[in-house]
């Protein structure tokens, strides 16, 4: 994986995804940036690029990816990797369906993924120092430089979704108390019936992750 490093940005993901059309970079491919000015988050948010916090996306080949990992899980697949090295860092980050980073009750980050000709773009934001109003911040002290080198260490262990999707389908039976949004609805995950492709069952709507 190839790192770069930038100081300002306004959105490491819009900075990748340019890159990546206009061909001056290929995957596997990553930037980082020091200070976010314009961050994307869910739902056509912005994400406040705090300084010292962690403003990350990154590519890779669509041809990479697991075998049983379905595009449309995507997000909740490599928001899970990144959280489980930081329990392994022993954090008490969890992962709220379907791909925001939470302690306790406030959230601290999250993940949007996007497909651009062959490859997979995933932008991560992650309250490392600080955070705005009414958000959370990581509880514990890391680099960025080891936490990136531990996540991309494990995305290159090529899990399988199946394994990833075990583990998750526990922890999100604990953490039905949270809500949604799908098409500017809020949607009480209470009584969400996770499948095993990772999408939920509401009132008997299937809704996958858009992000």
């Amino acid at each position: 994986m190839k790192i770069i490093y930038l100081e300002s940005v306004d959105s490491t993901q819009t900075y990748l995804k340019k890159a990546l059309l206009t061909n001056r970079v290929q995957a596997p491919y990553a930037v980082v940036a020091k200070i976010q000015t314009n961050g994307l988050g869910s739902r056509d948010n912005t994400w406040i690029g705090i300084e010292g916090n962690l403003f990350l996306s990154f590519a890779l080949p669509l041809a990479s990816l697991p075998k049983d990992l379905k595009i449309e899980s995507s997000s909740i697949y490599f928001a899970y990797l990144l959280k489980e090295v930081l329990s392994q860092m022993d954090s008490s980050v969890f992962l709220k369906w379907p791909n925001d980073f939470y302690i306790d009750d406030l959230k601290i980050g999250g993940m949007i993924t996007n497909i651009v000709n062959d490859s997979i773009v995933c932008g991560v934001g992650l309250n490392l120092a600080s955070s705005p109003t009414n958000f959370g911040v990581l509880d514990i002290k890391v680099s960025k430089e080891e936490l990136l080198k531990n996540y991309f260490t494990n995305i290159e262990k090529l899990v399988s979704w199946k394994k990833v999707f075990s583990k998750y389908k526990i922890e999100f039976g604990d953490k039905k108390r949270f809500i949604t949004h799908k098409n500017n609805l809020t949607i009480s995950l209470e009584k969400a019936i996770l499948q095993d492709d990772g999408s939920i069952i509401v009132d008997g709507q299937r809704i996958y992750s858009t992000r």
